[in-house]
């Protein structure tokens, strides 16, 4: 009988969504995602131009949500600097950071793409910190030539973290027990079916201080510090804008509108920030809609933490 009824709440539910974006947002939907593209995607940068990239939310290979054409999409990202390079037009890049971080090969990628940017083509770079500047995204802004921060930004977070979603506890009250049939004990050390032994603790730590000892190294380039200076403010912990640039992660706490009046006083530049579109069908966006609005169950949850892009993998990231 309760099943009854929750197959007809969720049907219900289904309903209601598909009238409600059939009638407000289908006409929307279709000019935003058909093609991938609408008109003002085609629109020309100034004859002289530095390009704005947001480095914005989760520092990973894609958005967790395919309608998200805001957050960080490494694709699309260095996808664009690459056109960058070739562009005679481009003066140089404006970075705006508003991200805790994500993971380590991501973060490294981008700064990487921004130093060859910088090596091909001798024109600038610069970052601006917005509200988070955390880790990852204080490593990708490492590559810029200046950086400054809003009074209210929280930035640093240098360090290293590798975190799993242990649920064998949840498994045992449930009576599912993870069969595992491996050439070695630790070989399928990090399930989320059980909980790490010393052994795989210890065997875990070289790899997070691996690229711990690259962080610093990187800031300590960027910023003209010694490495021992570097590992000092490198605990993990974040700091305010004046922190930060009392321990020379910053060159200046001011505002966007300062730092662009700046970047076109250098480079003789106007600003220009290309607009990314999803290539996501209106069709797959009522369904994505659809399935979004359906009440999950337990499993599902569980099965969505333990399945994340941030699960095992070692990361820059800020996690307050």
């Amino acid at each position: 009988m309760e099943k009854t009824k929750k197959r007809k709440r969720n049907l219900l539910i289904i309903l209601a969504v598909l009238v409600l974006l059939m009638v407000f947002g289908l006409a929307g939907c279709m000019g935003a995602f058909i093609g991938g593209v609408s008109t003002s995607a085609m629109d020309i940068p100034p004859e002289n131009s530095f390009a704005i990239i947001n480095i914005s939310g989760t520092i990973q290979s894609a958005p967790d949500s395919p309608m998200d054409t805001y957050s960080y999409n490494h694709a699309n990202l260095t996808g664009y600097v690459d056109e960058l390079m070739e562009d005679e037009t481009n003066h140089g890049i404006l970075l705006r950071v508003n991200s805790g971080g994500g993971t380590v090969f991501h973060s490294d990628e981008m700064y990487l793409k921004l130093m060859e940017y910088k090596e091909t083509t001798g024109r600038p770079v610069y970052a601006y910190f917005e509200q988070t500047a955390a880790s990852g995204a204080y490593y990708i802004s490492c590559a810029a030539d200046y950086i400054a921060a809003n009074r209210n930004c929280w930035t640093g977070s240098i360090g290293v973290i590798i975190s799993y979603t242990n649920i064998s506890g949840l498994m045992d009250k449930l009576g599912v027990e993870e069969i595992i049939i491996s050439t070695g004990d630790n070989k399928g050390m990090g399930s989320s079916m059980s909980a790490l032994t010393d052994e795989q603790r210890a065997i875990y730590q070289p790899l997070v201080d691996d690229s711990y000892d690259r962080f610093i190294s990187i800031v300590a380039d960027a910023r003209n510090m010694d490495i021992e200076t570097v590992k000092v403010i490198a605990d993990g912990r974040v700091y305010t804008a004046n922190q930060a640039l009392e321990n020379g992660l910053v060159d200046r706490v001011t505002t966007w509108d300062e730092m662009v009046q700046k970047v076109e006083n250098e480079t003789g530049a106007e600003p220009y920030e290309k607009v990314f579109y999803s290539d996501t069908s209106w069709l797959d966006y009522l369904l994505y809609k659809v399935a979004d609005a359906v009440p999950k169950s337990d499993a599902q949850v569980i099965s969505e933490m333990t399945s994340s892009q941030l699960s095992g993998v070692p990361l820059y990231m800020y996690l307050g």
